[in-house]
């Protein structure tokens, strides 16, 4: 015999998940009787309702064959109010009244059911239902219960974890467990333990999802009496966020059907009809080819008619309506059903909402975009507040991965306490595994090089670290990289080698709890860092973030605009103070955010090394010399972004006046941006190199092969650039303003000077360039601080602080 032992219909009203409490709809809309059809249908032999304390809808079936009575009891341990859920099976009105008035107390219920002899399970026992269940529970659930529940709405990873810790209990463990919580095992032979198998659903979409054969049984007396004996194996398969989500939309659905009868739109509307086959088991039969063909096409003409759509609803309903039109296996569940589909109809759902909501994500970030280049303030206010009334949409998915999310640190400090650990004495091992998020990573800059470079080291030394980014490109040979295909990509007016690319969230939602992040770190207050921020709230995950780019700085040097420079400060303000720690690269970075009011106790300063093997001064030649004719010349050397917000134009005027006082000084500028044009005319008349943009080799030797590093920015909270120009042996000249700074040892491997100062910065140089041995020795000294800095010693220390963060790392088995 095959029997769903955990059942729910619409007669168990209790609306605990937040989407379905909004809409005012039951946890389950399933009617008893079409729940008898479909377990017939689906091949059960025998049917049951296990609804929250209550039986009205087994009572309601009660008559029909093969149905008995069961019911899911809702108890607590008496010591600390953990909730527990408990199914009893084959039971009368009776017993029904008997288990109301033991169920507040669980020891007081489990010895009424041993007394009674009633089949009894505990309900997924790793399911935290109040927020309050531990590993001590499960302890205690191991010696109060016979039987445990395998559940089919639930996370299979529960199930597996299940399956192994009752195979590996012997008379040992129990006898262990027994002295520890001081109490006598309620069930015989405590360490053989049954396991039966229920669905658990809800919305009538996953019926016998995991049932419970008795392969010998042919009737319900003997069904049971093979439980009792352990003679019964589980079949099926657990849930994931898809699963449940679905079975939301589901519920959803079939309320508002019931409410509104929308039967009558089905045969006339795409969108409904496809609702109606995803979302009901019971669908409708199509109402003829011919009429839907034709409906299709009207739809078709109608929606290429419709143009400057504003509001979210027509917005989705064009959107859906063209994806269904377009997708063929959508357009088969459309019109053949689930049943016909080798894909998870949870799957095809999950496509279709991630799809449509990205589309619509994309409609209002084309309107908002237009908005920004227009200034058109008041439609933009309104642009957004549709945009996010899109995300209400995906509520069913917010609610399932964070369920789930919350689950498995449960799930995973069970599996280190108990499975390989004799009687729980070792301490369980621990692990962290960080996703780190990053707008930036294809593109020419310090951040992306820092990051390519971290996913090189972390892949050689063996941590689990995974770059989350979202553009275009390749970079074999990285690390561990996971790569989304932007919902669609812009250019920033102000920045056009910067380029922004709205994510798939619900795409990123999956993949991080498929992978079981246990970090998430975010090195962009973007909309990469956003979707960051997201998914650790959404999946309970500790998330940190890097401060290492000055964006309001940036915004007033490239805008001019104040008020816009402080929207930037504000939007970066409210961004980090929503992270659990923030890093930075320099104490002064650090003092700046506390003193704009990001609490200290946030603020961690992270180590940041330079590769001293690829810059190193072995690389010095007659590079200079072959390639642009320079000789017998002191090489002043600028690389980076050539753009204002580097404070360059303060170099341009501090270089005009040392070539005034010194004919031997040549500045060359390695790098690319858009304030190259304007440079070169300002320094026409002057002894300058523009080499353009340098990488590897080139960058390596064009480094060493200069005489004088110069770095005028008043912006950077850090600066690359000084470490791989110190480990390629030149002095450096810096800013007092900023980070770089910190990067050097005043007077012993560099220079400080007042930032925004040409006067002082063109000292600084003539000093040096007049003074060729102090400037050797200085050369020596760079070197030798940055051999101490090496990039791979400061990844290991940052990989350790991410350790240390709370909740950062968690038991695995």
């Amino acid at each position: 015999m095959k029997i769903d032992l955990h059942l729910h219909s619409n007669a168990s009203k209790r609306p605990t998940q937040w989407i379905l409490q909004k809409i005012g709809a039951p946890e389950s809309f399933s009617r008893p009787r079409d729940l008898y059809r479909l377990t017939k249908k689906l091949g059960m032999d025998a049917m049951t309702l296990c609804d929250h304390n209550t039986i009205e809808g087994c009572l309601e079936i009660a008559h029909l064959p093969s149905v008995f009575i069961s019911e899911e009891v809702t108890s607590y341990f008496p010591e600390d109010g953990c909730k527990v859920h408990v199914l009893v099976h084959n039971i009368d009105e009776a017993i029904h009244q008997d288990l109301s008035h033991h169920r507040k107390n669980l020891y007081d219920l489990i010895a009424y059911l041993n007394d009674a002899n009633l089949v009894h399970a505990v309900a997924h026992p790793l399911f935290s239902i109040n927020h309050s269940l531990t590993s001590e529970h499960l302890e205690k659930f191991i010696l109060l219960f016979k039987v445990f529940e395998l559940n089919g709405a639930r996370d299979d990873a529960q199930n597996q974890v299940i399956k192994r810790i009752t195979r590996g209990l012997d008379p040992g463990m129990i006898d262990h467990l027994a002295n520890k919580h001081d109490m006598e095992p309620l069930c015989t032979r405590a360490w053989e333990k049954t396991l039966i198998g229920g669905s658990d659903d809800h919305s009538s979409l996953n019926v016998a999802r995991m049932y419970t054969e008795a392969p010998k049984a042919e009737s319900l007396e003997e069904f049971f009496s093979d439980l009792r004996l352990g003679r019964v194996k589980t079949r099926g398969r657990g849930s994931t966020p898809r699963t449940m989500a679905h079975n939301l939309y589901g519920i959803a659905y079939q309320f508002f059907n019931s409410r509104f009868d929308l039967e009558k739109y089905i045969g006339m509307d795409v969108l409904m009809r496809f609702m109606d086959k995803s979302l009901r088991p019971d669908h409708k039969a199509p109402q003829g080819r011919l009429l839907h063909k034709i409906m299709g096409m009207v739809n078709k003409h109608r929606l290429r008619k419709e143009s400057g759509l504003k509001g979210l609803k027509e917005v989705i309903r064009q959107e859906s309506q063209n994806l269904i039109l377009a997708d063929p296996d959508l357009m088969d569940l459309m019109n053949n059903g689930a049943s016909h589909k080798k894909t998870a109809a949870e799957d095809l759902w999950f496509r279709f909402v991630s799809r449509v909501t990205d589309k619509v994500v994309k409609h209002f970030a084309e309107r908002l975009y237009g908005h920004f280049s227009g200034a058109n303030v008041f439609s933009l206010f309104e642009t957004i507040g549709a945009a996010g009334s899109n995300y209400l949409l995906l509520a069913p998915y917010f609610v399932a991965f964070g369920l789930f999310g919350r689950d498995r640190p449960l799930t995973r400090e069970v599996q280190s306490r108990f499975l390989g650990t004799p009687y729980l004495n070792k301490k369980p091992k621990r692990k962290l595994k960080v996703a780190h998020f990053t707008d930036t990573f294809f593109e020419i800059n310090g951040v992306a090089h820092t990051l390519r470079r971290q996913a090189r080291v972390a892949q050689k030394t063996g941590r689990d670290l995974t770059i989350i980014t979202c553009g275009s490109g390749q970079l074999p040979g990285i690390g561990r990289m996971k790569n989304f295909i932007p919902i669609a990509v812009y250019n920033l007016p102000e920045y056009q080698e910067q380029k922004l690319a709205l994510p798939p969230f619900l795409e990123i939602l999956d993949h991080i709890h498929e992978r079981e992040y246990t970090y998430i770190h975010s090195a962009t207050p973007g909309p990469m860092g956003l979707a960051a921020l997201a998914a650790a709230r959404v999946l309970n995950l500790p998330i940190s973030a890097t401060y290492h780019t000055a964006f309001p700085q940036y915004t007033a040097y490239l805008t001019g605009d104040q008020n816009l420079t402080e929207v930037m400060w504000r939007y970066i303000l409210w961004y980090y103070d929503q992270m659990d720690s923030i890093y930075v690269p320099s104490k002064e970075t650090g003092k700046e955010l506390i003193k704009k009011g990001i609490d200290a106790s946030k603020i961690r300063t992270y180590p940041r090394g330079v590769d001293t093997k690829s810059f190193s001064p072995q690389y010095r030649n007659g590079w200079f010399k072959d390639n642009f004719g320079l000789d017998h010349c002191l090489k002043l050397l600028y690389v980076g972004r050539v753009s204002r917000e580097k404070d360059l134009p303060v170099l341009v005027a501090a270089y005009q006046e040392i070539c005034r006082q010194n004919s031997s000084v040549h500045l060359v500028v390695v790098g690319d941006g858009p304030y190259l044009n304007e440079m070169q005319q300002e320094l026409k008349p002057w002894p300058v190199t523009f080499t353009g943009y340098l990488e590897g080799q080139d960058l390596a030797v064009a480094y060493a092969s200069s005489d004088l590093f110069i770095f005028p920015s008043t912006t950077d909270t850090f600066g690359n650039v000084i470490l791989e120009a110190q480990a390629s042996g030149l002095p450096v000249v810096v800013t007092n303003q900023g980070g770089p700074k910190e990067n050097i040892t005043p007077e012993i491997s560099g220079l400080v000077v007042p930032g925004n100062d040409h006067m002082a910065l063109a000292k600084a140089v003539l000093s040096l360039a007049d003074n060729p041995q102090r400037l050797k020795e200085m050369s020596i000294q760079a070197r030798l601080l940055m051999e101490s800095r090496s990039f791979e010693n400061a990844f290991a220390k940052q990989w350790k602080l991410y350790g240390l963060e709370k909740g950062a790392a968690v038991p695995v088995g």
